[in-house]
């Protein structure tokens, strides 16, 4: 049976190779259990798949192609040039073939590690025209890097112990994302989100602008930006069809995101870290920088308001949940995964473990409550977290495991530290150091950024709450918001929307910088005029302390 299906998909092959005139470079024998064939291009084998359809209307499982991976492949597939890749692989690999030298990595390791870096970066940059996926280049750029390391390091012993605490850093925000992901993904499966959607009942394309952004502002301010971002750009996709106005309210997200989550201390890492070592205290830094961050969102907002994407749609955008209906006990799944989310930290300040065990205990209460509720419901299995589990980002998640190896390893080796050194010597002035820490976030992460910053200024250079360490928490925030790839809320936008590096460089990096820079004329003119939130603020539980 196998034999005979095989010649006559090899039969059919060669008929349609023929039609398409398009030759078969080997023909290999045929076996009894199986067939191999090597085609001239990719096209033929959709060209296959699509005459097997067209005369029986699927596909023998015997001899079956995957269907979704071929039309997918062929309306995506584009002609590369072959001499870029050669040249960037050629580059690759001459960049291995010096790391090989041990002598020289060992004198020139930060040179090396730069150069890795370097190449890294770009191949993430240029992802489309090399046809080489992100997450694959932050990979092996992490591993290159930290082999760099160990051979460059005093010892192979000191490398593997700062690879160990790197590691159980990045993991934890690892384990964050996915559990966040998983949970707004079971509430997505139940229709949850239509309780929101169905609120928004704007569909101006200029008003849903704003909208969106100030719910994600004050949302950010909540939770952290990250689950800020996965959240809302879930809602998008779910409020509004794929298109450029969708992408750029997603960009909304994470200026918003950002913007939000700078003036609490629990709103991003970076505030958080600082709380937690004393250079800022709550009441203070939500005191000081609610005007600049909520400046830092206005401009862009107006400014994108005025773009052809928003202004001149001709039309109000669809709501494509108007047809769907709401999964059993939506409603329940919804309330218990915000409840989550919102718990999260709760948690950390009840318990003072790390937030990303709050999140793995928001999602163990949420899987226990959907075997529950689906129990015996065979037809409700997509409703449950293993299938929710299968259809997460986990491409975004490994791209975002490798950027940030990639980056403590940077740290690991002190080159970051040197970077904030040559800025001090270089910057006298403190507003323009802090500036420049948010400009260099764009392209570094930020939390190495701050940690290294930490380092070189203790509370005797600069006392809690001062100026500069209110701006380093501003700038750190919201400065990450000019380049796709340069915060957590960027790189989980961009994993989700399958958003191009430079798209969001021509359409959005410009309003961001606007933002940014007018957010901290707004700080200046705010510490000068003595300008702040009402001191009544005080009185709340949660703010009166540090």
């Amino acid at each position: 049976m196998r034999e005979d299906c095989s010649k006559c998909c090899l039969e059919s092959i060669l008929q349609i190779a023929k039609r398409t005139n398009h030759h078969c470079k080997t023909a290999l024998s045929v076996p009894s259990s199986s067939f191999l064939w090597v085609l001239s291009h990719s096209e033929l084998t959709f060209a296959y798949q699509q005459e097997l359809t067209s005369q029986s209307g699927s596909c023998d499982p015997l001899c079956s192609l995957d269907e979704t991976s071929s039309l997918d492949f062929e309306a995506t597939y584009q002609s590369k040039s072959d001499l870029l890749k050669t040249v960037a692989v050629f580059t690759a690999a001459l960049t291995g073939t010096l790391a090989i030298n041990l002598s020289w990595v060992t004198d020139n390791q930060d040179i090396a590690m730069a150069l890795l870096f370097a190449i890294g970066y770009a191949g993430i940059i240029f992802e489309e025209s090399l046809a080489f996926n992100k997450s694959g280049v932050g990979l092996l750029m992490a591993v290159s890097l930290w082999v760099v390391r160990s051979i460059g390091a005093p010892s192979r012993d000191i490398a593997v112990s700062e690879l160990t605490l790197a590691s159980s850093e990045v993991s934890e925000i690892v384990f964050f994302l996915l559990g966040a992901m998983t949970i707004v993904e079971i509430v997505d499966a139940h229709q949850g989100f239509k309780l929101v959607t169905d609120n928004i009942t704007t569909r101006k394309p200029r008003t849903l602008l704003w909208v969106v952004g100030f719910v994600t502002f004050f949302l950010s301010s909540i939770l952290d930006n990250l689950t800020s971002t996965i959240v809302m750009v879930s809602l998008l996709r779910k409020l509004l069809p794929p298109s450029e106005y969708r992408k750029l309210l997603g960009a909304v997200v994470v200026i918003a995101a950002n913007a939000g989550g700078a003036w609490t201390p629990i709103g991003d890492v970076t505030t958080t870290m600082l709380w937690i070592h004393g250079q800022i205290s709550t009441l203070q830094t939500m005191k000081g920088l609610f005007i600049p961050s909520i400046v830092s969102l206005a401009v862009p907002l107006a400014l994108m308001s005025l773009t052809s994407e928003v202004n001149g749609k001709g039309q109000d955008s669809p709501n494509v949940l108007a047809s769907e209906q709401m999964a059993p006990r939506g409603q329940l799944v919804f309330s218990v995964g915000i409840g989550a989310l919102l718990f999260v930290p709760v948690f950390k300040a009840l318990t003072g473990l790390p937030p990303f065990m709050g999140m793995l205990l928001g999602l163990g209460v949420l899987w226990i409550l959907t075997d529950a509720i689906h129990y015996g419901e065979s037809e409700r299995q997509k409703l449950k977290v293993p299938q929710a589990l299968s259809r997460i980002d986990t491409q975004g998640a490994l791209f975002f495991l490798g950027i940030l190896l990639s980056v403590s390893s940077l740290e690991a080796a002190g080159i970051l530290r040197e970077l904030a050194n040559y800025l001090d010597a270089h910057i006298p002035n403190v507003e323009l150091i802090a500036s420049a820490i948010g400009v260099v976030s764009a392209i570094i992460d930020n939390v190495p950024l701050v940690a290294a910053t930490m380092g070189m200024y203790d509370l005797t250079s600069f006392p809690q709450d001062s100026e500069f360490w209110q701006l380093v928490a501003y700038c750190a925030g919201t400065g990450g918001s000019m380049l796709v790839i340069g915060s957590a809320a960027g790189v989980a936008y961009m994993g989700m929307e399958k958003v191009d590096f430079f798209w969001y460089l021509r359409k959005v990096s410009g309003f961001a910088f606007a933002g940014y820079a007018a957010g901290i004329a707004a700080y200046l003119a705010v510490s000068n005029l003595h300008i702040s939130l009402p001191s009544t603020l005080a009185q709340v539980p949660f703010l009166s302390g540090s």
